[in-house]
């Protein structure tokens, strides 16, 4: 009976402190590992459009290593947020995130990058809402292969630059969906090739893309791909370097914010062609919805959710945004 009366209490004890913890004024953080880009500044607005639609504090942080990252979690809890939206600088953080999450009693929803455990698997434990990364990226593929065929170049004469950054696996299935679109085409396998970036950046893009260009200098049009806008847009500004012009290069980028936004505005086609776009405001938005009922009782996220595109040209722009809630 005392041992009943003991475990009873604690109970109690527990369910007092999570109604006095949720009672609390909603505070979430929202942690971004490449706070400068702009897909994470449209997230990071749309999140505060959030905040303000539901009267709760956001915090947010940029995370670009784990050592931040574990200090910007901690910082929260000492705060007195209830819990934290990421995009971690490496997915096989996983484990040290659900870990510190639980340490500080926070609740988490991953976004973007889906958090994995030291074998690579997802953490079921953490809600996930991200893009499927291989159905889109067959659908910048299927983007390129349909501008080759309105073009009419011969598919024998297009070298193909996969700007690759394969140790994210969401670039990895990105990269490789518009690869097997290309295959499943007709497009010659041996015209495609990679080129390894440092950062998912501009100007390590660049770099990438000008090795493959020096190297395969034999082909008379060019496509890019890669992880995003950024990747595509450093690949279209190393061909125009090389003298390479709009009538011989379609890069299709993926993300449709703010870099493509400004290439496809300009008053002259370049060869940045389009970019699926995907929605920076159901990432920002519904993510730090759903944490906020998750926090305060009014529902547990979904497992995984996963957001689709649109291809998004010069022709269509206006439309696609207007779609898209932009």
């Amino acid at each position: 009976m005392k041992r009943t009366l003991i475990a009873a209490a604690t109970l109690c004890l527990m369910a007092a402190a999570t109604l006095a913890h949720a009672a609390d004024p909603v505070k979430i953080g929202f942690l971004v590992k490449q706070a400068e880009e702009p897909w994470f500044q449209d997230e990071w607005r749309y999140a505060e459009q959030a905040a303000k639609d539901k009267g709760f504090t956001l915090v947010k942080i940029g995370v670009p290593n784990g050592e931040k990252m574990m200090a910007a979690i901690d910082n929260l809890a000492a705060q007195k947020a209830q819990g934290f939206v990421i995009c971690a600088p490496d997915v096989k953080l996983g484990k040290a995130v659900e870990r510190s999450a639980k340490r500080n009693n926070l609740k988490v929803i991953s976004v973007d990058d889906r958090l994995v455990d030291g074998g690579g698997k997802p953490i079921e434990s953490i809600p996930h809402m991200g893009i499927s990364g291989y159905a889109i990226g067959k659908q910048v593929g299927e983007g390129i292969i349909a501008e080759i065929k309105a073009r009419k170049w011969s598919m024998a004469d297009v070298g193909a630059i996969r700007v690759a950054y394969d140790q994210l696996p969401t670039a990895k299935e990105r990269t490789m969906g518009a690869v097997d679109a290309l295959k499943a085409a007709g497009f010659p396998a041996a015209n495609i090739i990679d080129a390894p970036q440092a950062k998912t950046d501009t100007e390590n893009a660049f770099n990438a893309a000008n090795i493959a260009l020096t190297k395969n200098a034999k082909f008379k049009h060019w496509v890019a791909f890669g992880l995003n806008d950024e990747a595509v847009l450093g690949a279209v500004r190393a061909a125009e370097g090389r003298g390479i012009k709009a009538d011989s290069m379609v890069g299709v980028g993926i993300g449709g914010a703010k870099a493509a936004e400004n290439e496809l505005s300009k008053p002259a086609a370049t060869g940045f062609f389009g970019s699926v776009m995907i929605s920076a405001k159901e990432h920002g938005y519904q993510t730090s919805v759903n944490l906020y009922n998750w926090i305060t009782g009014k529902g547990v996220p979904p497992a995984e959710v996963l957001t689709k595109g649109m291809l998004m040209t010069r022709a269509n722009q206006a439309d696609v945004r207007k779609a898209m809630g932009q």
